[in-house]
């Protein structure tokens, strides 16, 4: 079967900027002939057509979290446009490149595809609207100031009116005006309301395409292993022993440290794949065991020398005075993304050109990495965004596309997909890193907190995969969560002394992003010991971080405490857990409701969550994104771990690396409170307060501190 990939080859050819070079496999498309030419493209986020169908250009990545949705509904806001006649495409990042980056950045992580462009996507619909009136009212002879837009459709006070689509062709040819008014937000029609995502059919039909999906004439397919142990190298492999086996086409080394083969379908890549005799290089990193991993994490919270990510007062000090002092060490493992979709591209190269399809959070990096791999000036190459079938931060990274594209340079001329399997794609995952942390706090003799000293030990993702961005050794991602006031992922407790740091020990696993990234294990270090303080000072774990808490941060706990009915009487054996967090811009807060049974099954009942994000794009896609990812959050806390052996990970598929299920999914009521002012982010700050919020709730049940995740290693039967 052809695909039409979700590129907008209408608009690019309607307004003469079509992909250079196109497709080199002779793809027809049926409406590039004369009803093309009626196409007009607006600006480069809004193409209209004759029949007033609206095409909203998305630059940033759609894998489930609603953004292409979002961003659709700010631009038709400011269009004032028919929703119901909305689609959406994917513009390439390299026709992004060819256009002086107009659509500006692709990149779609860190909860950041609307609440950074957000502006410029609505002034992108805003200039269309006033273009539209503009030409109306030229052709009435008129004032644009008599005319108003709506509905997709142009009317002047005389009651004269004319359609979108009418008027595309004048507006297209007039000067875009230089500055529009965005409308203010109590006035939104489309945007911040709870319309039905636009790529939820598709799906449920199976007509969404993703990149696992992609079908191109000849295309073959690739089966690829890489060495086991991080870092090492491939030695030998015996080509002959499969190249006979049915289907296989060719047995190919890439970038030293793996093998692919290449066959006519992905069942017979893999079953050559699988029986190829391969010898690795695995060096002294072939003995590294889980043991040393900790014990190297575990130096480092005492270590003499470590940067600093925030400080105020003299915390040592304070601590060392203190009327009563607490401790306590937490540790976090290595987490897979597990996505359901596991990593593929597919490459077709020529010595002139290189094109890639695929699922990716970030085109233009996907780009760069082509045109690397490929050895072809970047103009020469193109990557054709697909509908992600899960990110979760893996698809921030390239090393897919590079496999592919190497794998491709192997046959020139001919498409080839390369799909890792699912125990590669959990093997040779960039994990989210791990990290051990020591608390130390101090109390006063009225309970108060007079310092508190926080030690983490562990990866830097920045120092492994991006050391350009570090600031004279120091990773500002490690304190996520934990930064001083003013920025976007500020701590959030008023506290006269403080010292937060971090001792870099980077073992040979690679880190990367992982939903919530380094927000997720500051949370349950910092909120699981601001409990055991409040324990301590012999106060209720709400009321005790209220009065410390900054304004936002306590009415995100507050709101999210009174919907839950936090301190009102609940079933027996039922009890609350609470934390809070600014993570990604937003004001985040949950309560969990649970249960531990006497042989010690936890069951989460409930957890009420408040998320202040400043403006809300679509609130039915909000609760669900808060609802999602507490599937996620209590899919690590309760059995995500990621260990080593012999150097190599130990888990390779689902049956070793628990996921949670449906009969273990919470009740989940999200109370969204926007304060307006500000944009936060939706997909990943409540994440980050899962975990620490269940955990003090087992606390609560059990009398036992859960320091070390995941849970499926602890004894929570009560006197065991």
């Amino acid at each position: 079967m052809t695909i039409q990939t979700s590129l907008g080859r209408r608009g690019f050819l309607a307004s003469g900027a079509a992909v250079a070079g196109g497709f080199s496999l002779g793809f027809s498309f049926p409406w590039a002939s004369a009803q093309a030419a009626e196409v007009q493209e607006l600006n480069a986020w809004v193409v209209i057509h004759p029949d007033d169908k609206v095409v909203i250009r998305i630059a940033r990545s759609e894998m489930g979290q609603g953004t292409l949705t979002g961003l659709a509904q700010l631009v038709a806001e400011e269009l004032e446009c028919d929703w119901s006649k909305v689609t959406t495409e994917f513009p390439t990042p390299g026709e992004n490149l060819r256009r002086g980056r107009i659509w500006k950045n692709y990149s779609t992580g860190g909860s950041r595809g609307i609440r950074e462009s957000n502006q410029y996507v609505r002034e992108g619909g805003a200039i269309a609207r006033e273009m539209l009136i503009a030409a109306a009212a030229a052709e009435w002879k008129v004032p644009a100031a008599e005319c108003t837009a709506a509905n997709s459709k142009v009317t002047h006070s005389s009651g004269k009116s004319a359609t979108y689509g009418q008027l595309a062709a004048a507006a297209a040819k007039l000067e875009p005006p230089k500055e529009v008014k965005l409308k203010d937000p109590k006035d939104w029609k489309i945007a911040g309301k709870p319309l039905k995502r636009l790529d939820t059919l598709p799906k449920l039909t199976g007509e969404m395409i993703y990149g696992i999906d992609v079908r191109l004439p000849g295309m073959l397919t690739a089966s690829v292993r890489a060495c086991p142990v991080h870092g090492g190298k491939l030695k030998t492999f015996d080509a002959a022993k499969v190249e006979k086996m049915p289907g296989v086409k060719k047995v190919v080394a890439i970038d030293g440290n793996a093998v692919a083969v290449i066959a006519d379908t992905y069942w017979n890549a893999k079953q050559a794949l699988d029986k190829l005799p391969v010898e690795w290089d695995v060096g002294k990193l072939g003995e590294v065991q889980q043991e040393q991993i900790a014990a190297m994490l575990k130096e480092g919270l005492t270590a003499t020398e470590a940067f600093v990510g925030n400080k105020a007062g003299d915390a040592k000090a304070a601590i060392e005075g203190a009327a009563r002092k607490v401790e306590a060490v937490y540790a976090f493992p290595w987490q897979s993304h597990a996505n359901m979709e596991p990593m593929n591209a597919t490459a077709l190269y020529t010595p002139d050109k290189c094109e890639v399809w695929c699922g990716t959070q970030n085109g233009e990096a996907a780009l760069a990495a082509t045109s690397e791999a490929a050895e072809l000036p970047i103009s020469k190459c193109d990557v054709y965004k697909q509908m992600l079938g899960t990110g979760f931060g893996r698809r921030g990274r390239t090393d897919y596309v590079r496999q592919a594209v190497l794998v491709a340079k192997q046959m020139p001329g001919t498409p080839i997909k390369l799909i890792w399997s699912r125990e590669e794609d959990m093997t040779h995952d960039t994990y989210h890193p791990t990290t051990m942390c020591r608390l130390v706090g101090g109390l006063d003799a009225q309970g108060n907190v007079v310092g508190m000293h926080m030690r983490i030990s562990g990866q830097s993702i920045a120092a492994a995969l991006a050391p350009q961005t570090l600031q004279n050794g120091k990773d500002p991602g490690v304190f996520s969560a934990l930064n001083a006031g003013g920025q976007e992922s500020a701590f959030a407790y008023n506290m006269p002394n403080l010292l937060i740091d971090h001792a870099l020990r980077q073992p040979h696993l690679t880190p990367g992003a992982w939903r919530g990234v380094n927000s997720n294990q500051n949370a349950f270090y910092s909120e699981c010991f601001i409990d055991e303080l409040a324990e301590a000072a012999g106060q209720d774990p709400l009321a005790f971080r209220l009065k410390m808490l900054k304004p936002k941060n306590a009415a995100a706990l507050k709101a999210a405490a009174d919907k839950a009915g936090y301190g009102q009487p609940l079933p027996a054996g039922h009890f609350h857990g609470i934390s809070q967090i600014m993570a990604y811009g937003s004001y985040v807060a949950a309560v969990a409701e649970v249960s531990v049974s006497n042989d010690g099954v936890l069951k989460v009942h409930k957890i009420t969550a408040a998320i202040d994000p400043g403006h809300i794009v679509n609130p039915a896609q909000t609760e669900r994104q808060v609802a999602g990812s507490f599937v996620y959050g209590l899919s690590a806390a309760l059995y995500g771990e990621i260990t080593i052996k012999d150097g190599a990970v130990e888990q390779t598929n689902f049956d070793s690396y628990n996921v949670l299920r449906m009969d273990g999914m919470p009740k989940v009521e999200a109370v969204m409170a926007p304060s307006g002012g500000f944009w936060g982010g939706v997909g990943e700050p409540t994440i980050v307060v899962a975990v620490p919020a269940v955990l003090n709730g087992v606390y609560k049940a059990t009398g036992k501190r859960v320091r070390i995740l995941p849970l499926m290693h602890q004894e929570l039967r009560k006197g065991a």
